[in-house]
């Protein structure tokens, strides 16, 4: 039957009884049927790997890997469909995503005029006097690409304090009820490393930069522990959602950290954390007298490193230039921190063991930070510290060596430069622009790049990281060749960005990164091949399932299939038409159950089952699916599909093996499955099967 074909990729096998013979220990769980790219130069590509108490214990062939398999083994075929080490995001914000998945949704809005209005949407559902956030707006993207003034803003919502942040997250734009109630006058003089952008009168516009972003900020209500362990347990499960199994969360309040030491400790944080301290002298005494910590509850959260901030951002003019801005000759940007206070805080990090994370934009910015770094390695030598730097956007020429030379990690985004492209060399010029996201350039010195988005500023799907890293073009696919090609990186290159890149730059390579034996068993499915399909067809790579420690935190709820029809990397002898992971559990779960209505509610319209030519009614079908029978062994023969568009038709033979109040069974049946592709998803909507006598 049809539900017992949705069962074979979870079916029990016979053991072999070399494993036992052998004293080999069962697996939990045996992945198979699929391409596994293991980012593991020992074997870069497996059949199979297996997973026992949450760490890969096996990676090789399938026949090796069902060797390990024990009467409680989880079988999970991947019928085509890509395997990855688990993606992790090497700058992110995590509590920044759990406000913007609650805050206004500014993103990508192309005008003021529609900022203003998605505010007032939101304005009539709030309660009276309550303060209203937003996330994304981008100057560069409306036809006027000068800071807005906030009078707009204030007439239209003049009863609630607005705050709305930039997407470079340097920047905000508060109406004038945020500004009374953080106390903003014409009086209020421009605090060090930011600035508060004036009218012609010297009155506030309501645009306030880098470090003056704390005027308004300071008078925001404060999360209460409840609300912040709800944004993060929120944006943990966002992040699952796309494929990551750890984020490198920069620049944390102390708060924010033991929320999520809260929640790892009480089994809810579903992903690894790897945190650096925010730059707050308490909170750097508190965690240097802690000392660093590693892989604490079970390898969710990691506290040793800080984060500093050389500059501003490029897209707000505060990123810090060696000579004015192309597009600003009175403006060379903002200096967030002196170069002694870089120096000083990154000679403390390193004799209380803590890692050093700058965030750097400018080339200004870059060279304080490296020569903050070189200061602070001669005050303290320091074998192997690992020093970043996060962004290194625009480098001068003769600081790229640098890198390489002091052992420090440019830290970058790829979608950034997707993101800035079509504005940034305005800002910098034709020769400076030479030095912008230079990531072939950084790479050919010896370093390693790890990559992220830095979300919320951009979108947390890590595909976008790739695409943009080995096309160096927009969703569209554009500029034809990539804007300045020559700096793309390799897909090899781009998937350890994402992968083992990222564990190593946090000193993790020994416990993350790969699918090797021994590390935990994070890795993540996708139904498309994103190393072989064509460059064009990358953005439409999906997330089918993520796992940390060999535990599903996220499977696709919707009927994907495990390898898209016509994906040619998807091998021909075993297209991946399976039903996704969510819904066999379901359907499983449904029939251990013996529960009907479970049942009716997994049943897709169109099913018609046959046995011996007599056709079955649904009693019946519910009764052969909740009857006695045991499935001990069930697996797909010679199925083929047949391409129409969008609609497939997949055909084959199930066999299966068990017993029931009979006695031992051995049945085949022959199957027709038709799927269609509606919304851009593919539903199976009809199902035939006959009993293929003896």
């Amino acid at each position: 039957m049809t539900t017992l074909r949705s069962l074979a990729a979870l079916a029990a096998l016979a053991l072999p009884l070399s494993a036992f013979a052998q004293g080999a220990q069962p697996a939990d769980l045996i992945v198979t049927g699929g391409r596994i790219y293991t980012v593991d130069a020992t074997r870069p590509i497996a059949e199979a790997f297996a997973v026992r108490a949450g760490k890969f214990t096996f990676v090789g062939t399938a026949r090796d890997a069902m060797s390990l398999k024990g009467p409680r083994t989880q079988l999970l075929a991947l019928h085509g469909a890509a395997a990855y080490p688990g993606f992790i995001d090497a700058h992110a914000h995590l509590l920044g995503l759990g406000v913007a998945l609650q805050s206004v949704d500014l993103v990508g809005v192309t005008s003021y005029v529609e900022v203003v209005a998605r505010v007032v949407a939101r304005a009539k559902t709030a309660k009276p006097g309550e303060w209203i956030f937003g996330n994304g707006w981008d100057q560069n993207r409306w036809a006027v690409k000068e800071f807005p003034s906030n009078e707009a803003l204030t007439r239209a919502v003049p009863d609630h304090p607005v705050l709305l942040d930039r997407v470079d997250g340097h920047a905000i734009l508060a109406n004038a009820a945020a500004m009374r109630v953080a106390g903003i006058t014409a009086k209020t003089p421009d605090p060090r490393g930011g600035r508060i952008v004036r009218d012609a009168k010297g009155n506030p516009t309501g645009v306030f930069v880098d470090n003056a972003q704390s005027l308004i900020a300071a008078a925001t209500p404060r999360l209460t522990a409840a609300q912040r362990s709800e944004l993060l347990h929120s944006a943990a499960v966002e992040s699952n959602k796309w494929g990551l199994t750890e984020v490198q969360d920069m620049g944390a309040e102390r708060e924010t950290i033991e929320a999520l030491e809260s929640l790892a400790s009480a089994h809810k944080l579903p992903l690894r954390s790897y945190e650096m301290v925010g730059d707050d002298s308490a909170a750097l005494a508190y965690y240097y007298a802690r000392g660093p910590k590693k892989a604490l509850y079970d390898g969710h959260l990691w506290v040793r490193g800080i984060k500093l901030y050389a500059d501003g951002a490029l897209g707000s003019r505060g990123a810090a230039l060696l000579a004015p801005y192309s597009d600003d000759a009175a403006n060379t940007g903002l200096l967030v921190s002196t170069p002694e206070h870089l120096k000083a805080r990154s000679i403390d990090a390193l004799k209380h063991g803590f890692q050093v994370s700058t965030h750097a934009i400018g080339d200004r910015g870059n060279r304080n930070a490296l020569d903050a770094y070189q200061a602070a390695l001669d005050a303290v030598p320091t074998a192997d510290a690992r020093l970043r730097i996060e962004h290194a956007q625009i480098i001068s020429p003769e600081d790229i060596p640098r890198f390489a030379q002091l052992g420090v990690i440019p830290s970058m985004q790829a979608s950034h430069q997707t993101s800035d492209m079509p504005w940034a060399e305005r800002r910098l010029g034709p020769e400076r622009i030479r030095g912008a996201y230079a990531w072939r350039s950084l790479l050919n010195t010896g370093v390693v790049i790890p990559n992220g988005t830095d979300f919320p500023v951009e979108h947390v799907d890590p595909i976008i990281t790739f695409h943009s890293s080995v096309t160096r073009q927009d969703a569209d696919n554009m500029p034809a060749g990539g804007w300045y090609g020559d700096q793309r990186m390799t897909r090899e290159e781009a998937l350890r960005s994402m992968t083992l890149w990222p564990a190593y730059a946090a000193f993790q390579e020994n416990e993350l990164g790969s699918i090797s034996v021994g590390k935990y068993a994070d890795f993540t499915i996708l139904n498309r091949d994103i190393m072989t399909v064509a460059p064009e067809r990358i953005l439409g790579a999906k997330v089918i399932a993520t796992y940390v420690g060999g535990a599903a935190v996220y499977q696709a709820k919707v009927a994907l299939l495990m390898a898209e029809p016509g994906d040619a990397s998807a091998p021909a002898s075993d297209s991946a038409h399976a039903m996704p992971l969510q819904r066999e559990e379901e359907w499983t779960r449904g029939l251990v159950a013996r529960d009907p209505k479970a049942f009716d509610r997994m049943l897709a319209p169109g099913f018609v089952y046959t046995e011996d030519a007599g056709v079955m009614t649904r009693d019946d079908v519910i009764a052969s699916a909740t009857g006695d029978d045991t499935t001990s062994w069930a697996g797909n023969e010679g199925m083929k599909v047949h391409d129409f568009g969008s609609t497939q038709i997949i055909t084959g033979v199930l066999h299966v093996k068990g017993k029931n109040k009979n006695g031992p069974f051995d049945r085949s049946y022959a199957f027709t499955d038709t799927w269609q592709r509606r919304d851009g998803v593919w539903q199976l909507i009809g199902a035939q099967d006959y009993v293929i006598p003896k």
